[in-house]
């Protein structure tokens, strides 16, 4: 085969002038199909699964939609500018054109797709725990460190109390008075007994909340308690591995009787926190705040470091031991659950 002929120093420029030329009409065409949003329709997305969403207008009206391709993601409480078609593909004929900026969003990391949002304009985090299959404070920590990265105050809802005896009861609440300590309400529930209802009703009125928590701790029965219409499956905990079995499978925002909203996601079992940098983590403890930056050490692990302050505090008994192993065991968790082909920002 004959070689090609190399081309001119002439004729190179001319290829890239046109290539150049090529990719600037290109880019001038996709701007100029940008959908004009006043020729749109505006809603909430209040439900997604697989491709579609439904999606919620001013007038109540829902819309099931395909999302176009150059949407990069869509979940629940997002406000949306959707267009609607004249045909029906098995009863979507609407496409979600634009998503508007997010004023918060939280995510979760995975392990395939990278970091994945869970639910958009959010204003509280209901963070919810149960003393089965056992109460952990490790988890409730991971989750306030994730409330805490994205600026939301969390409450914490401690779940099935019916099933505490006196002793019991008073030992969950000796672990739960560092949180309280801090700042955080925690509120005592029971869907059996009803107890805790009425406050959480009281928190979630007049804003978009979210629960979140592992699988079986209780969330679909709280939200048939704070909204019975609502008809969420229930499940019951797996006797052999005594994990949650996932009720909810798709991601559903729903409306409360007195004002307000509640998104409703799948259950978490392991709220990895790998995607987040370690500064921030250290940060998403809000007790170590007023001694970060004046330990000896500018790369301080805040271990057994000399002149570590954190540590001091510690040891002063200003801060909680358990709070601080807590720290260090998400740290640990952080780097062995991280998958080989990330790395966390910055590095």
């Amino acid at each position: 085969m004959a070689k090609k002929p190399k081309l001119t120093q002439r004729q190179k420029r001319q290829v890239a002038a046109n290539r150049s030329k090529r990719l600037q009409e290109k880019q001038t065409t996709s701007l100029s199909a940008t959908p004009d949003e006043s020729a749109l329709i505006s809603g909430t997305v209040i439900g997604r699964f697989g491709k579609h969403a439904d999606v919620e207008s001013a007038e109540g009206t829902i819309y099931r939609c395909h999302i176009r391709r150059t949407v990069e993601s869509v979940v629940c409480g997002d406000t949306v500018f959707f267009s609607k078609g004249d045909t029906t593909d098995k009863g979507v004929n609407s496409v979600i054109e634009i998503v508007k900026d997010r004023r918060s969003v939280l995510t979760r990391p995975d392990f395939y797709d990278g970091v994945k949002p869970i639910a958009a304009n959010i204003d509280r985090i209901i963070v919810v725990s149960a003393i089965l299959p056992s109460l952990s404070t490790n988890i409730i920590d991971r989750y306030l460190v994730a409330c805490e990265d994205i600026g939301i105050t969390p409450l914490i809802v401690i779940n099935k109390v019916e099933l505490l005896s006196e002793d019991e009861r008073a030992d969950v609440a000796r672990q739960l008075i560092t949180y309280e300590k801090l700042g955080y309400e925690v509120i005592y529930t029971s869907c059996a007994t009803g107890e805790g209802i009425e406050a959480l009703n009281a928190y979630l009125n007049n804003n978009i909340s979210v629960f979140v928590g592992q699988s079986g701790v209780g969330k679909s029965s709280l939200i048939n308690q704070v909204l019975p219409d609502a008809d969420e499956l229930t499940g019951e905990i797996s006797t052999n591995s005594g994990l949650g079995q996932h009720t909810t499978t798709t991601a559903k925002l729903l409306h409360l009787p007195a004002g307000g909203d509640l998104i409703d996601s799948p259950g978490v079992r392991e709220f990895g926190l790998w995607h987040i940098p370690s500064e921030r983590i250290t940060w998403g403890f809000i007790e170590f705040r007023d001694y970060l930056g004046g330990c000896k050490f500018r790369d301080c692990k805040h271990l057994n470091d000399p002149g570590c302050l954190i540590r001091e505090a510690v040891d002063e008994g200003k801060i909680s031991s358990e709070r601080f192993e807590s720290y260090h065991r998400i740290l640990v968790s952080m780097e062995e659950n991280r998958p080989s082909h990330s790395q966390p920002p910055g590095a």
